[in-house]
């Protein structure tokens, strides 16, 4: 079986490195066998795709293209903190925050694209339990946020 790095090349993605902090806190903490990530944005080499909100600028389906930016990017967090993608045991968590029009209601499909990146990535380990919550806004008004927690082996 392929390593999660592997299927990530596989999937035609790279791995970014891990997003620095831009204010007070740290990109991972580790308590335990757990590993919870900052939020991540979707963020590519340090540049935002594109900004607004979900059901009025942003489509439903590019919120999930941008939530599974996200993933990705917790997962560069993870590897950073753990080293090899292989300890993950599991993904226990997610939690996704998806900037909403008033009237938008399908924050659960555009976290699906984390969640099944998770699955791609991880296969039955990346199974998890989540959230999936409208917000009025977003730090640099980007339409989705998503952190993870992780249990490592």
């Amino acid at each position: 079986m392929s390593t999660p790095e592997e299927r990530i090349r596989e999937l035609g993605m790279e791995l970014p490195e891990a997003v620095p902090p831009v204010a007070s806190y740290v990109p991972t903490a580790r308590t335990g066998s757990l590993v919870y990530t900052a939020g991540q944005i979707p963020l590519v080499k340090g540049e935002l795709g594109l900004t607004g909100k979900v059901g009025a600028e942003v489509s439903p389906e590019e919120g999930a293209r941008q939530a599974r930016i996200c993933a990705l990017n917790a997962i560069a967090a993870l590897k950073a903190e753990v080293g090899e993608l292989s300890r993950i045991a599991r993904i226990v968590k997610v939690v996704g925050f998806v900037a909403s029009a008033p009237d938008f209601d399908g924050q659960p499909q555009v976290i699906n694209g984390a969640s099944d990146l998770l699955v791609e990535v991880f296969g039955d380990a990346g199974k998890h339990a989540r959230s999936a919550v409208g917000v009025a806004v977003l730090p640099r008004d980007v339409p989705v946020e998503v952190e993870l927690i992780a249990e490592i082996a």
